[in-house]
């Protein structure tokens, strides 16, 4: 597994399991087959509602917890609420996060941005960065920070590389976390013919093509499954290297098009969008 080397001083593994759309059942037993074969990141949120899966899938895979890099999400409806981390810690049944996020520009996010810079003090959170923020919510940011973000998890893809920003980025040293990395199972860019030569040539899917793509362009990537062999062909990137002639095609794909736009109405509506963590058995 390769590591990144955050702007904060702590290594984050490049590839991980997310675990968005994950039933709790599935979240266990999906992060339990990652850990136990050899993923050292795993990615969850308030919202995924598979937060107590996810600790029990940590437990379950006998992985000693400082092996593990950590991360979830606070939902917009907890901003402001000064138990907030606790309560994630308790539903994720450890002492600490390697990596919190803020998971939508809504509501008071610059309370909660506070809250989460008191939490790296007090011991509770290592990292701490946004997911879904660019334009003027990720300019607010970075305007009052005392910490920055160590990362963004945002779209990206070939089809849509996020290269204006990872030059706004840049300056900062934040990288980007990428989701929908494939492209949201889209068959045009699986079967795009770069992928196919590229993968005969390495002896890889076009998978896994893409995410090496990913890793290579300095994005780290969590690609969900709750399929065991999946999960173990998603991490098998790490014996071969891309030319920068192939990774210059794969580049060319770009068409700055995503496959979730996104919508100020609704983003603004999940401020109000309650979450039933009972949910999560």
């Amino acid at each position: 597994m390769n590591y990144i080397l955050l702007n904060d001083g702590n290594k984050m593994p490049s590839l991980g399991l997310g675990t968005f759309l994950l039933k709790p059942e599935e979240a266990e037993e999906a992060v339990y087959n990652a850990l136990t074969n050899g993923y050292r990141l795993i990615d969850t949120a308030n919202a995924y509602v598979n937060e107590r899966a996810v600790g029990r899938g940590i437990k379950k895979s006998g992985v000693k917890r400082e092996e593990i890099f950590l991360e979830s999400k606070l939902w917009p409806t907890v901003y402001t609420k000064e138990t907030a981390v606790d309560e994630m810690l308790e539903r994720l049944d450890v002492d600490y996060v390697d990596l919190l996020l803020l998971h939508q520009p809504a509501g008071d996010y610059i309370t909660g941005y506070k809250m989460m810079e008191k939490a790296v003090k007090e011991g509770k959170v290592k990292s701490i960065g946004l997911s879904n923020f660019e334009g003027e919510p990720l300019k607010k940011i970075l305007e009052v920070c005392e910490i920055k973000p160590a990362v963004i998890q945002v779209e990206a893809h070939p089809y849509y590389p996020q290269n204006e920003l990872k030059k706004v980025l840049k300056d900062y040293d934040i990288h980007i976390q990428a989701w929908y990395p494939l492209g949201h199972g889209d068959k045009s860019l699986l079967e795009e013919k770069v992928f196919s030569e590229l993968g005969e040539k390495y002896g890889k899917t076009p998978a896994q093509i893409i995410l090496k793509w990913h890793v290579q362009s300095g994005n780290i990537v969590i690609p969900g499954s709750k399929n065991k062999e999946h999960i173990k062909d998603n991490a098998d990137i790490f014996d071969f290297e891309l030319t920068d002639e192939e990774m210059d095609r794969i580049n060319k794909l770009d068409k700055n098009t995503r496959y979730y736009i996104p919508n100020p109405e609704l983003t603004a509506s999940y401020a109000k969008m309650e979450l039933n963590p009972e949910a999560d058995v």
